[in-house]
C-alpha cells in the first residue's frame, strides 16, 4: 500500500510499503533521477518471501513532494530519519542505491545507524562521485556538469542520454522507455540540484569510517555512472564490509542480474 508521510510543514514523502505486519524490514533508498519504482524486481519477490518492503521516494522525486529546495544529503538524511520514526521501524536493512547508498552513508553517520542494523550499498555514489585531487577514482567534474547543463536545456534528452549508460545489458525498448518514464516524474529543479551536490563538499570519506553495523557492498563491474573503484573504496573504508562484484552488471544491477541481487540480499540479511 502507498501513503504519505509529512516530514516539514509542507513537505510530504510518499512511501510504497509492502507486506506491513512483516517484522523483517528493508528500506529501500533509490538513486538519481528515479523512484521507489527502481526495484520493482526486488518487490515482485522478496514479500514473498516474507520481508516487508519499504520504497520511499526522495523528495522532488517520484511521487512526493517537490519543494525548490532542502537536496543537500543531510537534509535527504534527515528526511529518512523522520520516516523510520513515524513507522517506528527497527532493526531494519537500509538499502541504497547509487546516490540512494550516499544517503545511507549519511544517514549511518549523521543519525548513528538509528533503527539500522544493516547495511546494504548498492552501485553507491559513495564516497565521492567525482574524481577530486585526492581521490582519482570517480568520474570527471565536466561529465556531471553536462548532465547539469542538459537538465536545464533538454532533460528528456539528458535522461535518454543517462538511460542509454545505465544498463549493461540489452533492455526491451519497452523497459527503456519506462526508466524514462521514472526520470520525467522528477522535478528539473530537483534533478539538478542533487547533480550540484556531486560537485560540492558532499564527500563521504569520514562518514563512511562512522558505519558500525555489517555492511554488504554490490557493485558491477561494468557501471559506468560509479565506477567500480568506488566500491573498492568503500570497502576499504567501511569496517565489517564485504563487497561482491557483479560480473555482468552495469549501473543498473538490480536489473542486470536481478536474481543474484536478490540472492546475495536474501542471504545477507538472514
Amino acid at each position: 500500500m502507498g501513503y504519505y508521510i509529512s516530514i516539514e510543514e509542507d513537505v510530504k514523502i510518499y512511501v510504497e510499503d509492502l507486506n506491513p505486519g512483516c517484522n523483517n524490514v528493508i528500506l529501500f533508498l533509490h538513486g538519481w533521477p528515479g523512484s521507489h519504482e527502481l526495484f520493482e524486481y526486488q518487490f515482485n519477490q522478496l514479500p514473498k518471501l516474507g520481508f516487508r518492503c519499504i520504497g520511499l521516494d526522495q523528495r522532488g522525486f517520484g511521487k512526493s513532494d517537490k519543494p525548490y529546495s532542502g537536496y543537500d544529503y543531510d537534509r535527504l538524511s534527515d528526511d529518512v530519519r523522520a520516516v523510520i520514526e513515524v513507522l517506528q521501524l527497527k532493526n531494519i536493512t537500509l538499502v541504497g542505491h547509487s546516490t540512494g547508498g550516499a544517503i545511507a552513508v549519511r544517514y549511518m553517520a549523521r543519525h548513528r545507524g538509528y533503527g539500522v542494523s544493516k547495511l546494504v550499498l548498492c552501485a553507491a555514489a559513495a564516497p565521492s562521485l567525482i574524481q577530486r585531487p585526492y581521490f582519482p577514482y570517480g568520474i570527471k567534474r565536466e561529465d556531471v556538469e553536462n548532465i547539469i547543463n542538459g537538465t536545464y536545456t533538454d532533460r528528456p534528452a539528458m535522461l535518454q542520454n543517462f538511460g542509454n549508460m545505465f544498463f549493461y545489458q540489452y533492455i526491451t525498448e519497452g523497459l527503456s522507455k519506462w526508466f524514462f518514464r521514472l526520470g520525467l516524474q522528477a522535478a528539473s529543479w530537483s534533478t539538478a540540484a542533487v547533480a550540484k551536490t556531486w560537485l560540492g563538499e558532499e564527500k563521504l570519506f569520514d562518514d563512511m569510517c562512522e558505519i558500525k553495523v555489517p555492511t554488504l557492498i554490490l557493485h558491477g563491474i561494468h557501471d559506468k555512472v560509479c565506477l567500480f573503484s568506488l566500491g573498492k573504496a568503500l570497502n576499504q573504508g567501511i569496517r565489517n564490509s564485504k563487497l561482491i562484484p557483479f560480473e555482468f552488471s552495469g549501473h543498473g544491477l538490480f536489473y542486470d542480474e536481478q536474481d543474484k541481487f536478490n540472492k546475495e540480499l536474501v542471504e545477507f540479511i538472514k
